[in-house]
């Protein structure tokens, strides 16, 4: 077995919970990169180990309603909740999975799981991946402490342990046809420093190609090879799961930054309710959000002394994220023009735009529940909301391109699976529809988003 892998290779002993220095190591071009309109933030992994590394250790099962939708809907046999039960327990043993402690619920995890209780709403701890964990609160930036159970300290030693090579710094470029099968890969060096194609040029052959580069990343390369004609369905159906956040400024110190990201979750929300074909409310997960210093400045909003006096009392700022749970009808598209440049395109459609706006509504709900004195939506406005009377301001949000900013932690779709070749990439054994040797495998095959956190269904 060969694993190619075109980020750097970094063990942990390399993690130095610098946030600058740890987002150039695990991070897809220092998590810089946005869709075509400039308004949503593409996060993904580019490393030994992939996004696992910069994951928050969120490791919630796949909902089994979700997986008798992919079912009923989109004809995905061998993957139900009896299927899946015995990769569940071995995940569970192999990550060390448990329900965050008490001792992993940082001050804002305690005021937003107060708040939910208050309100009266679901809530429950969130399944974690942690063994031995140090509360550093650099989940996202690699754990220098290997206490996130990634792949890079689990899986992938195992892997190796048993025999499997990996190439790190090597880019998969191209697949050699024969027929109806790959013959083999072309890939190429990158120059670590530079970042840049060497000149150096490897063939791999195997009975067996898969590709697993992510949900952004896999629909990119096969539709670089040309396999779009064939596949019509290559590179569409592209759920992000976005992620509306707002800041919350407390009285008492919040220090959002250390200890772990989300032990609780609001998942009183989770299913979209309608009525009538109507939208009413919902379809999203809600949780306490961390930013490291860095990052939590440049996504205040503001310039010069407003945004200096804001910096002064950075330890105060709390807030909380969403993970929208994507409209099956709304969903984004990914393709590549004639030199092989990416566009992600994902315009929020009617009912997208309600659930964003409910999303955020429901979280300044919850923070002033949970005590904040005001709330900033990170909106290019800077919209300001001074008490719980003003949450109607949540209305008039623009959510027009570039209007607010907000990320894209969980692509799903672009080699959609199903039995239909025009409405789907592979079949429910991960097979690219008339190729007898490539497989995908990665969250870019699910037929929706998971409606939660999707690493624990990638992994499975």
């Amino acid at each position: 077995m060969v694993l190619i892998e075109e980020g750097g290779y970094y063990h942990t002993g390399t993690f130095d919970n610098r946030e600058l220095n740890m987002a150039g190591k695990v991070s897809a071009e220092r998590n810089m990169t946005t869709d075509g309109s400039g308004t949503i933030n593409l996060v993904y992994g580019k490393n030994v180990g992939g996004a696992s590394v910069h994951y928050w250790a969120d490791s919630y099962r796949t909902p089994n309603d979700r997986l008798e939708l992919w079912k009923e809907e989109y004809g995905v046999h061998g993957h139900g909740p009896e299927d899946l039960e015995p990769y569940w327990k071995e995940l569970d043993e192999t990550l060390n999975v448990h329900p965050a402690k008490e001792e992993y619920h940082n001050k804002m995890n305690h005021l937003v799981r107060k708040a939910t209780e208050s309100l009266g709403w679901e809530g429950n701890p969130v399944p974690q991946a942690r063994k031995n964990c140090q509360k550093s609160g650099h989940c996202m930036q690699g754990c220098m402490f290997g206490a996130k159970q990634s792949q890079l300290v689990t899986h992938l030693p195992r892997a190796m342990a048993f025999g499997a090579d990996i190439y790190a710094d090597c880019k998969a470029v191209k697949l050699s046809m024969k027929g109806d099968s790959v013959e083999f890969l072309e890939a190429v060096m990158i120059d670590r420093p530079s970042g840049k194609e060497s000149e150096i040029v490897l063939r791999f052959e195997a009975p067996v190609f898969a590709i697993a580069a992510g949900g952004f990343g896999s629909s990119t390369f096969l539709l670089r090879n040309g396999l779009k004609k064939k596949l019509p369905a290559l590179g569409e159906f592209l759920a992000i799961n976005p992620s509306p956040f707002v800041h919350a400024f407390y009285e008492e110190p919040i220090i959002q930054w250390r200890n772990i990201p989300s032990a609780f979750g609001v998942e009183e929300f989770r299913l979209a309710r309608f009525q009538e074909g109507r939208y009413v409310e919902g379809g999203f997960l809600i949780m306490a959000n961390q930013l490291q210093p860095g990052s939590l400045a440049a996504l205040i909003p503001g310039f010069g002394t407003e945004h200096r006096e804001m910096m002064k009392r950075l330890p105060h700022f709390g807030g909380t994220i969403g993970w929208i749970d994507d409209v099956p009808s709304e969903l984004g598209n990914i393709a590549v023009n004639s030199s092989g440049k990416r566009t992600v395109t994902y315009n929020f459609g009617k009912v997208t735009k309600a659930v964003l706006r409910d999303c955020i509504r429901k979280q300044v709900q919850l923070n002033f529940k949970a005590g904040a004195e005001w709330v900033l939506l990170p909106d290019l406005k800077k919209t300001r909301i001074d008490s719980e009377k003003e949450i109607d301001k949540v209305d008039s949000l623009e959510l027009s391109p570039a209007s607010m900013m907000m990320a894209a932690p969980h692509p799903a779709g672009g080699c959609r699976m199903g039995q239909d070749p025009s409405r789907s990439v592979v079949d429910w054994k991960h097979r690219v529809h008339g190729i007898k040797n490539l497989y995908v495998s990665d969250s870019s095959v699910f037929p929706t988003a998971v409606s939660v956190d999707p690493s624990y269904t990638i992994m499975a």
